[in-house]
């Protein structure tokens, strides 16, 4: 009895499934058909799935480029967590960074510290906020709350991702929180850069305009 294939269609493809019409290869095809189970009677809704697999296959191809190792940046001097808040400001500062990783003495990730989080502890939402209660009332931040250790600050535990890290973990993991970075870790887990979300996007959105 000949297996025909039974790929539910019923869902469209997402933006991340099928982010644009591109040019596919034989390889890509072939990829796909592998794919199917079964005797393949070609029938529209089997080209619609063949299409939709070799789409897949062939965003994977032109976006294989793209790993979390290429795209970090690699000069990133991380915080500990017993750095006071007021030594670790001007790192920011030095770095041109709104995030930094906070590491251990092996340089395990143990969280990451923002410029919101720092904002959200003293009371404000957005740097604007903070200077207005400064303007105000040029007290409302404490000399012993500089003093106070990043520990108690930081975000942990934090997304990272591995060196190898692809297009899709990359979206999955970006996609699962709101922040602009997130450590990137080598393979005996220690840190290895920081990936800023607007370097990935800059890299996707550039090869996307390169698909004619």
């Amino acid at each position: 009895m000949t297996q025909r294939s039974t790929l539910d269609l019923s869902e469209p493809p997402s933006a991340q499934d099928d982010p644009a019409e591109i040019e596919l290869t034989d390889d890509d095809i072939l990829e796909a058909m592998r794919e199917i189970p079964g005797y393949l009677d070609i029938t529209t809704m089997d080209f619609r799935a063949v299409y939709r697999l070799a789409h897949r296959h062939a965003i994977d191809r032109l976006f294989s480029g793209i790993t979390a190792g290429r795209l970090m940046r690699r000069e990133v001097s991380p915080l500990t967590p017993e750095i006071p808040l007021a030594e670790a400001i001007p790192s920011f500062v030095h770095q041109g960074l709104k995030s930094l990783p906070v590491v251990d003495g092996q340089r395990r990730v143990l969280g990451i510290l923002t410029e919101t989080d720092v904002l959200r502890w003293l009371g404000a939402e957005t740097f604007l906020g903070l200077l207005a209660r400064v303007i105000m009332d040029d007290s409302c931040i404490k000399s012993e709350q500089h003093h106070r250790p990043v520990g108690e600050f930081m975000t942990s535990p934090v997304v990272s991702v591995p060196l190898d890290a692809g297009l899709r973990e990359l979206l999955a993991a970006f996609a699962s929180h709101p922040g602009r970075a997130m450590p990137v870790i080598s393979t005996d887990g220690r840190l290895a850069g920081l990936l800023l979300r607007k370097v990935f996007l800059s890299a996707y959105h550039l090869d996307r305009q390169s698909w004619g």
